[in-house]
């Protein structure tokens, strides 16, 4: 039987919440396919261990996390923490110290959950959107002078380097590639950005001529988030830097019907270090602790854990289990229903154990 060691770090607002339903949906996948067994363990670290600590995790937390094959993270930020020390402190660290240059978000409306668009239903929106995970607006370089006078700068320095874009377009082409419609969407606003943005579409051109089975297009990201809207079925494999794919998720998770249904994978693809998966809804705090939260999009991310650790017959259970329960009536109030956590979780888990359940 394999085992995989599996760190859980719940974190923030509803991150336990989402994280303990996962936990439990993952146990009922375990014992049914009785080929495989989950090793997990948990670490408190987030905004509780800051207020105790003044750090979000231990100085030697990188070097903890290592042994582990995956890393469930359910969400960082708090209302008397700034979002910079929340995100800098844990997740940014996370995803930089092991180089999960992957960020890859799959949007689909599911079974039972209506999208804000019109004329689309369950099926549609079938999108992968590829996010570059280690750079560009997100590097972290940049500065404050000057501070409190009138003359002060604060400077924002986005990075993009051959190597990045490189091997973020590699990746997103060779999904691209291995998704029915072979087809690639390309965002970038090179005409307002003038070096970084134009050699994103240049090494894009010189990435496509590796892969001709793939058709690819080219879209400013103001122009995209119109497409999204107005012309969704044009759409299949989306790649976009750091700032413009972490907006555009977020759009395309709406679209979908509801950030709480929507999963993200932090992937190192050469398999160095573990990779991190989590939800894309964030903290919530405004419904912490009510028992409403949606566990779906972590379902939605225990699968991509289970994919990225071989076993695609679990994973495909457990969507098949989610799609069955969203069909059947049975939603937290985000996406129209009256149920809560507690209540999705056990369905979900009921459906796993069910025979109906084909995978």
């Amino acid at each position: 039987m394999q085992t995989y060691k599996i760190a859980a770090i719940p974190a923030d607002g509803i991150g336990p919440e989402v994280i303990a339903a996962g936990l439990q949906a993952l146990e009922a996948l375990e014992r049914r396919a009785g080929s495989f067994k989950l090793d997990v363990t948990h670490f408190d670290w987030g905004s509780d261990y800051y207020r105790r600590k003044g750090i979000m995790m231990p100085a030697d937390g990188i070097e903890q996390l290592k042994p582990f094959d995956a890393i469930f993270f359910g969400a960082v930020g708090a209302p008397d923490v700034p979002d910079h020390i929340t995100l800098w402190g844990l997740r940014l660290p996370i995803c930089q110290g092991f180089d999960q240059y992957a960020n890859v978000r799959p949007t689909r409306i599911l079974p039972g959950i209506t999208s804000p668009l019109s004329g689309v239903g369950p099926g549609d929106l079938d999108w992968v959107i590829v996010r570059e995970n280690s750079e560009g607006e997100y590097s972290g370089h940049g500065g404050r002078a000057h501070r409190g006078l009138p003359e002060e700068v604060g400077t924002e320095v986005a990075i993009f380097t051959r190597v990045g874009v490189t091997r973020i377009m590699r990746y997103a082409f060779r999904l691209a590639q291995a998704r029915p419609r072979k087809f690639l969407t390309v965002v970038t606003k090179s005409n307002a950005q003038r070096h970084g943005m134009v050699m994103w579409d240049e090494i894009a051109a010189e990435v496509a001529t590796e892969f001709p089975d793939v058709t690819w297009d080219k879209m400013l990201v103001d122009a995209m988030t119109v497409r999204m809207t107005l012309n969704p079925r044009s759409l299949d494999t989306i790649v976009a830097t750091n700032l413009h794919a972490d907006i555009l998720s977020d759009l395309a998770g709406a679209l979908a019907g509801s950030l709480g249904v929507a999963p993200t994978a932090n992937i190192d693809p050469e398999r160095r270090f573990p990779s991190m998966f989590e939800p894309i809804h964030g903290s919530a705090f405004d419904i912490t602790g009510k028992g409403i939260a949606n566990p779906v999009a972590t379902f939605w991310t225990a699968a991509q854990m289970l994919e990225h650790l071989g076993e695609a017959k679990a994973a495909a259970r457990l969507m098949h289990a989610v799609e069955a329960v969203t069909g059947s009536g049975v939603r937290t109030p985000d996406v129209g229903g009256t149920a809560t956590t507690q209540e999705v979780t056990a369905a979900v888990c009921e459906a796993i154990r069910g025979s109906n359940i084909l995978a």
